[in-house]
């Protein structure tokens, strides 16, 4: 099956943010360090402990990340948003309220014609659309 999975980019901070992401939704976390890579004598060696490459699986959620950067550094943006959709209420009520902290609301969550949506960037600066959709009988 193919899959598209999101792939984030961090300026340091990508150990913080991935524990981050693990207490919002579960799951096992791997990180991998330049210095511990099979690769690592192509890597640079000024940051052994730079995040090579992360990932946090957590039942269909899948986040990959990484520390290392083009040349020219990391330029937040807001043309993409990671978007959670779910069939169960509580458990989009859950994550939004944890990815909430420190975040900067765009929109509640909050009950809509299909269910609730809610948006927010959160303090790593990603922004998420968090979305229940009731599912009707055909």
């Amino acid at each position: 099956m193919t899959q598209l999975n999101a792939y984030l980019k961090f300026n340091g901070n990508c150990r913080e943010a991935m524990a981050f992401y693990k207490n919002c939704f579960g799951g096992e976390l791997t990180l991998q360090t330049v210095g511990n890579s099979p690769m690592a004598e192509f890597m640079p060696h000024e940051a052994p402990d730079t995040i090579l490459h992360s990932s946090l699986i957590s039942n269909s959620i899948t986040l990959f990340a990484s520390e290392l950067t083009e040349p020219a550094g990391i330029t937040q943006g807001n043309a993409v948003y990671l978007c959670i959709d779910s069939e169960n209420k509580e458990e989009v009520k859950t994550f939004f309220e944890k990815l909430s902290a420190e975040a900067r609301f765009i929109s509640p969550l909050q009950d809509t014609p299909w269910g609730a949506f809610g948006v927010i960037t959160d303090r790593f600066g990603f922004g998420w659309y968090l979305n229940y959709e009731v599912k009707t009988k055909a």
